[in-house]
């Protein structure tokens, strides 16, 4: 591998021969959404042949089928706002670069995915103006075992009129937007399911305001939310993208518009705080300069404001640092693509490049579980962690033992390494070594932009027919 260094500003850009197969991570990123799937698995369809039925009575209590969904990360609740907000950045991905699985041959597979977390979404929404936001209950993180051992009932936790939660509504709202722009072209009847909640869901988040961990104590340990300002302005955006109706920009304009100064100008993209992905999507819709201004402002803060390791990871905090770095180069690739170009649309596409490459193998490890050479081992993973059955699987077998998980979790980001660039494979680890759903939805998207870009820069194919 030859490397050559150079240096703009702050950052170090990296030119080299390294070659990634973007198509089998994009191939392993989508098995990871698959073993964290809840509910019945057809044995036809199961690719996690170490995964069966779980939850299944999940929304009992209710009267309402819930078993679907995604557990949120080395656990088994299903939180939701980390799984709309995911499903948002993956339908995104798949939208902009639809053609990039086509190519890599993972797209009906991935179809199979979103479909899968939207109808939970769709199930969630049980009520004009009641949605489930957890299912299960922090308390079982005092637990080690399998998922397929969850036999009861679980703990369902709503907001309502009275206990609002227009943050994590207005999230699925554009969860749910996204998914029917991206499920249109082959099941479009679900997209229209899908867009009449998303209405619905905006409808109740804009007439009933209020931060969801406030109504849901239970979930305020785990995803606190620190503002719904983005997440409003977020939802309008992407039902003006699904409908094309002027009322929903008029909304998302005027918001953002009201929104604070200092606010607009980010430093990361989460779960959380997706301003800059307000920005990106509205510059592109848009085009307007109070949009691509701030791009911009976004770009050079992560280029050259925040830390990164000595490798050149960006490094923004300890817990989970590679979702941040991840997410950051998914909006580097969109920013890259804005038209027409900003100033450093081609800085932008290398650093988003640069970024994902380390953490398939450049910074000396592969981030990315059953990837490259020296991949984490131990993942903080309950349900790989657990030997075969009929061994039991606790604290002492899964948890605290020392040896590599039996199951292989294809395609997981782990939350990566500390600010002086060194990772800890083992399970206690959790900052470090736990996966998530939010850690692979913008890793994805990434992986699919540049896939993206293969596809489009590849020369076109001589002709072999002889004239004459």
């Amino acid at each position: 591998i030859f490397f050559f260094f150079c240096k703009i500003g702050r950052v170090y850009l990296c030119s080299y021969n390294t070659t990634y197969d973007y198509n089998e991570v994009l191939h392993k990123s989508n098995l990871f959404y698959n073993a964290q799937r809840s509910g019945a698995l057809s044995p036809r369809y199961n690719r996690i042949l170490w995964r069966g039925d779980s939850c299944l009575k999940d929304g009992c209590s209710i009267g309402v089928d819930l078993s679907k969904g995604w557990f949120d990360a080395g656990d088994y609740i299903k939180f939701m706002f980390p799984m709309a907000s995911t499903v948002t950045l993956l339908s995104w991905g798949g939208i902009n670069y639809r053609q990039a699985y086509f190519d890599s041959g993972t797209l009906s597979r991935f179809i199979s995915s979103i479909r899968w977390a939207t109808s939970y979404l769709i199930a969630a929404h049980i009520a004009p103006q009641e949605l489930v936001v957890q299912v299960g209950s922090g308390s079982s993180h005092r637990f080690w075992s399998r998922p397929e051992e969850i036999t009861g009932a679980r703990p369902i936790y709503k907001i309502t009129p009275t206990k609002p939660g227009s943050d994590v509504a207005a999230e699925t709202a554009a969860a749910l937007a996204a998914a029917s722009v991206f499920l249109r072209p082959t099941h479009a009847a679900m997209a229209n399911d899908a867009l009449a909640h998303a209405r619905t869901i905006y409808s109740f988040a804009k007439q009933h305001r209020g931060l969801y961990h406030v109504s849901v104590p239970q979930a305020k340990r785990y995803y606190k939310s620190y503002s719904d300002e983005d997440e409003m302005i977020w939802g309008a955006a992407w039902l003006y993208r699904a409908t094309g109706e002027q009322r929903y920009l008029n909304d998302a304009t005027r918001q953002y518009l009201r929104a604070s100064g200092p606010y607009l100008v980010e430093r990361e993209f989460s779960w959380d705080r997706k301003m800059i992905g307000v920005q990106v999507l509205m510059a592109n819709l848009t085009g307007e300069a109070m949009y691509r201004d701030r791009v911009a402002d976004f770009m050079n803060n992560v280029m050259n404001v925040i830390p990164s390791t000595p490798q050149g990871l960006m490094w923004l905090r300890k817990w989970g640092p590679n979702r941040y770095a991840a997410n950051a180069a998914m909006m580097a690739i969109m920013a890259s693509q804005l038209q027409p170009p900003l100033t450093n649309s081609a800085l932008y596409e290398r650093w988003g490049r640069r970024q994902i490459h380390l953490l398939l193998g450049d910074s000396g490890r592969s981030y990315v579980v059953g990837f490259g050479r020296n991949y984490p081992q131990r993942p903080h993973h309950r349900s790989s962690s657990c030997p075969k059955p009929p061994a039991v699987c606790n604290h002492g077998s899964g948890l605290h033992s020392r040896r590599r998980n039996p199951f292989t979790l294809f395609g997981a980001l782990v939350g990566g390494p500390d600010k002086r660039g060194n990772y800890l494979d083992r399970r206690t680890k959790y900052e470090q070594s736990e996966v998530g759903l939010d850690y692979n939805a913008g890793f994805q998207s990434a992986v699919a932009g540049l896939k993206q870009l293969v596809v489009e820069r590849r020369p076109p194919r001589q002709s072999t027919t002889r004239s004459g």
